[in-house]
């Protein structure tokens, strides 16, 4: 199905932008100015859906009756929290040993919202990195320079290939955006109209 709508990504994240594109959808970025906070009392799997959902009702873009934005948010949930952004080198360092000989859950919550109507949805892979060597987690802190990733690693980088022992559920999704149920939920959402 080719989606003809006016699609705006509500994203500045390389990742998502390369992986929407690779979908095949012609689409445009926008911006949504947030603060990235949410109640205490969220589940999990409810944190990244309430921040995409924030992201939505703020996006700064002309809204018409084909107009369908994107919004998404990924967290990294390990040890009973979440892990955000690295601020710097021991951040991403206190993150890379926290996750190292463990299983964690990357969970992407996505909002697709038209001029009157909107529909939100997450999806969950569970992560399982081998125990990792400082001098691998050093080496991957100062070449590649985590910092705008939650969990401070990328997946599609070298630390997902020296240190990632298994991955359960979709690998796009621990990239930022889980394409196969984005596409679905598109088609779903457009068809409804």
């Amino acid at each position: 199905m080719v989606i003809k709508s006016n699609v705006w990504l509500i994203s500045h994240s390389p990742r998502r932008v390369q992986l929407l594109h690779d979908l095949g959808i012609e689409f445009r970025t926008g911006e949504a100015h947030v603060e990235e906070s949410y109640p205490d009392s969220l589940e999990p799997e409810q944190i990244p859906v309430f921040l995409s959902q924030l992201k939505a009702n703020n996006a700064k873009v002309p809204m018409t009756d084909e107009t369908l934005i994107i919004t998404a948010d990924t967290i990294v949930w390990a040890e009973g929290r979440v892990l955000g952004k690295p601020a710097d080198e021991h951040e991403a360092r206190a993150m890379l040993h926290l996750l190292s000989g463990k299983t964690h859950q990357v969970i992407t919550g996505v909002t697709l919202r038209s001029k009157d109507r909107s529909r939100s949805f997450y999806e969950k892979t569970e992560v399982t990195f081998a125990t990792l060597r400082d001098a691998d987690i050093d080496y991957y802190i100062n070449r590649y320079r985590p910092f705008d990733k939650a969990g401070a690693y990328g997946i599609q980088e070298w630390i997902g290939m020296v240190g990632v022992e298994k991955i359960d559920g979709c690998f796009y999704n621990v990239m930022g955006l889980p394409v196969y149920r984005l596409y679905k939920e598109m088609c779903d959402f457009i068809c409804a109209e």
